[in-house]
């Protein structure tokens, strides 16, 4: 199972984040979000990462140009697509970078929230599944209502994010089954400031779900 901890803002952080066994890095690309960094402070990160490490770089309704020159500064491996971002955009960033993971994030406000998932399974290489909210896009804190997706049969693989913390991370994963967790302010003290002791205590409970 994959673990990516996003919204990382320090290369200390980030770097210790790594070495306590995070497969996946989050950066947020969006200057409105508090946990918002640059391509150049990414790149100062992703030097002092382990090259088995993923480095997303998060983005919501970004332009291509603007996507493809954070990713060529930063040094990105994949991109998350948090907002409203369409199939035929999806297409295109694929078609223009193609050796990257594109993750496109889907808000689960119902059951019929599922039905995007296959709008973009055919266009993106895996989904993450966060909490609706009306105005803000990821880090809210808000969890997806998890009898939606206990009969959820993805055609690709999936993030569970939204809401979690290192305490409900065992009931969640028993309980969607999902190929990867995604977290943010459940193990932070702060925006942008991650709580080394939560994410420790977080791979503590993790570690028996996670594939060597």
């Amino acid at each position: 199972m994959r673990v990516k901890i996003c919204g990382i803002t320090q290369v200390e952080q980030g770097r210790a984040i790594a070495s306590l066994g995070a497969t996946a890095l989050g950066f947020i690309c969006t200057s409105k979000s508090p946990r918002y960094v640059t391509a150049t402070q990414i790149k100062e990160i992703v030097k002092t990462i382990p090259a088995t490490v993923d480095k997303i770089g998060v983005f919501v309704n970004a332009s291509k140009s603007e996507i493809i020159e954070v990713v060529g500064v930063a040094g990105l491996s994949g991109v998350q697509l948090h907002g409203d971002e369409s199939r035929e955009f999806c297409q295109q960033l694929k078609s223009d970078l193609p050796d990257l993971e594109i993750i496109k994030a889907i808000p689960v406000k119902s059951p019929e929230s599922l039905s995007l998932v296959s709008v973009y399974s055919d266009c993106v290489d895996t989904l993450l599944l966060d909490a609706y909210h009306p105005k803000m896009r990821g880090g809210t804190g808000l969890a997806i209502d998890w009898d939606i997706l206990e009969e959820f049969q993805s055609p690709l693989p999936w993030f569970l994010a939204g809401g979690l913390t290192p305490e409900n991370i065992e009931l969640a994963i028993n309980r969607t089954n999902p190929a990867g967790i995604d977290l943010s302010s459940g193990v932070e003290s702060a925006p942008g400031r991650k709580d080394l002791n939560k994410v420790a205590d977080l791979f503590k409970k993790v570690k028996e779900y996670l594939v060597e």
